[in-house]
Protein backbone atom coordinates (compact mmCIF):
# COMPACT_ATOMS: atom_id res chain seq x y z
CA UNK A 1 0.00 0.00 0.00
CA UNK A 2 1.39 3.68 -0.99
CA UNK A 3 0.58 6.79 -0.26
CA UNK A 4 1.99 9.76 -1.54
CA UNK A 5 4.94 7.47 -3.11
CA UNK A 6 5.63 6.16 0.69
CA UNK A 7 4.72 3.12 2.15
CA UNK A 8 1.92 3.71 4.56
CA UNK A 9 2.66 2.00 7.81
CA UNK A 10 -0.15 0.32 9.80
CA UNK A 11 0.18 -0.81 13.21
CA UNK A 12 -1.57 -4.26 15.03
CA UNK A 13 -3.41 -3.19 18.31
CA UNK A 14 -0.40 -4.92 20.17
CA UNK A 15 1.74 -2.85 18.46
CA UNK A 16 -0.02 -0.14 19.70
CA UNK A 17 -0.51 -1.24 23.16
CA UNK A 18 3.75 -1.22 23.14
CA UNK A 19 3.59 1.77 22.08
CA UNK A 20 1.50 2.93 24.51
CA UNK A 21 2.51 0.62 27.34
CA UNK A 22 -0.27 -1.01 27.84
CA UNK A 23 -1.83 -4.23 27.56
CA UNK A 24 -3.11 -5.46 24.41
CA UNK A 25 -6.83 -5.73 25.86
CA UNK A 26 -6.50 -1.48 26.68
CA UNK A 27 -5.50 -0.99 23.37
CA UNK A 28 -8.93 -2.98 22.01
CA UNK A 29 -10.65 -1.14 24.36
CA UNK A 30 -9.90 2.59 22.82
CA UNK A 31 -10.58 1.16 19.63
CA UNK A 32 -14.61 -0.49 20.10
CA UNK A 33 -15.24 2.87 22.66
CA UNK A 34 -14.09 4.77 19.26
CA UNK A 35 -11.11 6.80 20.48
CA UNK A 36 -9.03 5.07 18.49
CA UNK A 37 -9.71 4.56 14.61
CA UNK A 38 -9.13 1.35 13.41
CA UNK A 39 -10.42 -1.07 10.44
CA UNK A 40 -10.57 -5.12 10.20
CA UNK A 41 -9.06 -7.18 8.41
CA UNK A 42 -10.50 -10.35 6.98
CA UNK A 43 -9.42 -12.33 9.48
CA UNK A 44 -11.18 -10.17 11.55
CA UNK A 45 -7.95 -8.34 13.40
CA UNK A 46 -7.56 -5.00 13.82
CA UNK A 47 -5.40 -2.83 12.24
CA UNK A 48 -4.43 1.01 12.92
CA UNK A 49 -2.82 3.60 9.95
CA UNK A 50 -0.28 5.49 11.49
CA UNK A 51 -1.69 8.81 10.99
CA UNK A 52 -4.64 7.97 13.15
CA UNK A 53 -2.74 6.60 15.65
CA UNK A 54 -0.70 9.31 15.40
CA UNK A 55 -3.75 11.59 16.01
CA UNK A 56 -4.52 9.71 19.43
CA UNK A 57 -0.84 10.10 20.49
CA UNK A 58 -1.15 13.71 19.90
CA UNK A 59 -4.79 14.12 21.23
CA UNK A 60 -3.70 12.48 25.12
CA UNK A 61 -0.40 14.38 25.42
CA UNK A 62 1.53 10.78 24.69
CA UNK A 63 4.91 9.87 23.36
CA UNK A 64 5.51 10.32 19.76
CA UNK A 65 7.39 7.50 18.58
CA UNK A 66 10.47 8.30 16.39
CA UNK A 67 8.72 6.25 13.48
CA UNK A 68 6.13 8.66 13.21
CA UNK A 69 8.27 12.13 13.54
CA UNK A 70 8.17 12.22 10.09
CA UNK A 71 4.35 12.02 9.70
CA UNK A 72 3.82 14.53 12.64
CA UNK A 73 5.91 16.94 10.53
CA UNK A 74 3.82 16.70 7.11
CA UNK A 75 0.72 16.99 9.17
CA UNK A 76 1.97 21.01 9.76
CA UNK A 77 2.09 20.64 6.03
CA UNK A 78 -1.09 22.83 4.52
CA UNK A 79 -2.28 19.77 2.18
CA UNK A 80 -4.13 20.32 -1.39
CA UNK A 81 -6.20 18.34 -3.02
CA UNK A 82 -7.07 19.56 -6.90
CA UNK A 83 -10.21 17.83 -7.92
CA UNK A 84 -11.08 17.77 -11.65
CA UNK A 85 -10.89 15.41 -14.56
CA UNK A 86 -9.57 17.96 -16.77
CA UNK A 87 -5.85 16.06 -16.46
CA UNK A 88 -4.52 19.11 -18.30
CA UNK A 89 -5.20 21.45 -15.67
CA UNK A 90 -5.17 19.19 -12.90
CA UNK A 91 -1.63 18.50 -13.83
CA UNK A 92 -1.02 22.43 -14.37
CA UNK A 93 -2.43 23.71 -11.10
CA UNK A 94 -0.19 21.10 -9.50
CA UNK A 95 2.58 22.15 -10.92
CA UNK A 96 1.69 25.61 -10.58
CA UNK A 97 1.45 25.09 -6.51
CA UNK A 98 4.26 22.65 -6.31
CA UNK A 99 6.10 25.95 -7.87
CA UNK A 100 4.69 28.85 -5.92
CA UNK A 101 4.05 27.56 -2.57
CA UNK A 102 6.68 24.30 -2.20
CA UNK A 103 6.17 23.24 1.46
CA UNK A 104 2.65 22.60 0.35
CA UNK A 105 1.63 19.07 0.17
CA UNK A 106 -0.31 18.26 -3.48
CA UNK A 107 -2.91 15.65 -4.18
CA UNK A 108 -4.73 14.82 -7.01
CA UNK A 109 -7.65 13.16 -8.06
CA UNK A 110 -9.71 12.89 -11.62
CA UNK A 111 -13.63 12.52 -10.49
CA UNK A 112 -15.93 12.59 -7.85
CA UNK A 113 -15.82 8.63 -6.67
CA UNK A 114 -11.49 9.30 -6.51
CA UNK A 115 -11.69 12.51 -4.67
CA UNK A 116 -13.74 11.06 -1.99
CA UNK A 117 -11.04 7.98 -1.26
CA UNK A 118 -8.44 10.75 -1.18
CA UNK A 119 -10.60 13.46 0.60
CA UNK A 120 -10.96 10.67 3.60
CA UNK A 121 -7.12 9.54 3.46
CA UNK A 122 -5.31 12.84 3.35
CA UNK A 123 -8.10 15.48 4.92
CA UNK A 124 -7.21 18.21 3.01
CA UNK A 125 -6.90 21.65 3.99
CA UNK A 126 -7.54 22.85 0.84
CA UNK A 127 -9.86 21.60 -1.97
CA UNK A 128 -9.97 23.24 -5.75
CA UNK A 129 -13.25 21.48 -6.65
CA UNK A 130 -14.45 21.11 -10.28
CA UNK A 131 -18.37 21.41 -10.18
CA UNK A 132 -18.40 19.54 -13.95
CA UNK A 133 -17.10 15.73 -12.39
CA UNK A 134 -18.51 12.40 -13.75
CA UNK A 135 -20.07 10.61 -11.45
CA UNK A 136 -20.32 12.80 -8.38
CA UNK A 137 -20.18 16.05 -9.43
CA UNK A 138 -19.02 18.99 -7.58
CA UNK A 139 -22.25 20.09 -5.86
CA UNK A 140 -22.76 16.76 -4.79
CA UNK A 141 -18.97 16.91 -3.38
CA UNK A 142 -19.12 20.00 -1.80
CA UNK A 143 -21.90 18.95 0.30
CA UNK A 144 -20.31 15.76 1.62
CA UNK A 145 -17.13 17.80 2.10
CA UNK A 146 -19.45 20.18 4.49
CA UNK A 147 -21.57 17.51 6.24
CA UNK A 148 -18.37 15.58 6.75
CA UNK A 149 -17.05 16.47 10.23
CA UNK A 150 -14.20 14.14 9.90
CA UNK A 151 -12.58 16.17 7.11
CA UNK A 152 -11.88 19.24 9.63
CA UNK A 153 -14.12 21.61 7.34
CA UNK A 154 -11.44 22.57 4.44
CA UNK A 155 -11.38 26.02 2.02
CA UNK A 156 -12.99 24.75 -1.12
CA UNK A 157 -12.38 26.51 -4.30
CA UNK A 158 -15.24 25.78 -6.83
CA UNK A 159 -14.14 25.81 -10.14
CA UNK A 160 -16.60 25.89 -13.37
CA UNK A 161 -16.55 25.75 -17.37
CA UNK A 162 -19.99 27.86 -17.01
CA UNK A 163 -19.43 31.67 -16.06
CA UNK A 164 -22.86 31.78 -14.67
CA UNK A 165 -24.23 33.56 -11.51
CA UNK A 166 -26.75 30.88 -10.62
CA UNK A 167 -24.05 28.48 -10.60
CA UNK A 168 -21.73 30.37 -8.59
CA UNK A 169 -24.41 31.36 -6.24
CA UNK A 170 -25.39 27.42 -6.10
CA UNK A 171 -22.39 26.36 -5.23
CA UNK A 172 -21.34 28.98 -2.56
CA UNK A 173 -24.71 28.09 -0.95
CA UNK A 174 -23.78 24.81 -0.78
CA UNK A 175 -21.24 25.57 1.18
CA UNK A 176 -17.77 26.74 -1.19
CA UNK A 177 -15.81 29.56 0.10
CA UNK A 178 -15.13 30.91 -3.69
CA UNK A 179 -15.99 30.20 -7.16
CA UNK A 180 -13.81 30.95 -10.48
CA UNK A 181 -14.61 30.19 -13.59
CA UNK A 182 -12.62 28.66 -16.08
CA UNK A 183 -10.03 29.66 -17.90
CA UNK A 184 -8.91 29.70 -14.17
CA UNK A 185 -6.07 32.93 -13.83
CA UNK A 186 -3.67 30.76 -11.55
CA UNK A 187 -2.26 34.09 -9.37
CA UNK A 188 -5.71 35.28 -8.54
CA UNK A 189 -6.62 31.32 -7.26
CA UNK A 190 -3.39 31.39 -5.43
CA UNK A 191 -3.92 35.14 -3.67
CA UNK A 192 -7.83 33.53 -2.92
CA UNK A 193 -6.76 30.39 -1.26
CA UNK A 194 -3.86 32.42 0.55
CA UNK A 195 -6.25 35.32 1.31
CA UNK A 196 -9.00 32.07 2.84
CA UNK A 197 -6.60 30.38 4.98
CA UNK A 198 -5.25 33.90 6.74
CA UNK A 199 -8.40 34.17 7.60
CA UNK A 200 -9.14 30.93 9.49
CA UNK A 201 -6.11 31.59 11.10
Amino acid sequence: MAKNGKKVRIFSALEVANICGVVNQTAINWIKSNHLKAFTTPGGQYRIYAEDLLSFLEGRGMRIPEELEDLQRQKDQDKVLIIDDDRELNDMLKQFFSRKMPDWQISQAFDGFEAGVVLSREKPDIVILDIDLPGVNGHQLCTKIKKDESLGSPVIISVSGLDDEAESEKIISEGADAFFAKPVDFGSLLAAVQDLVAARG
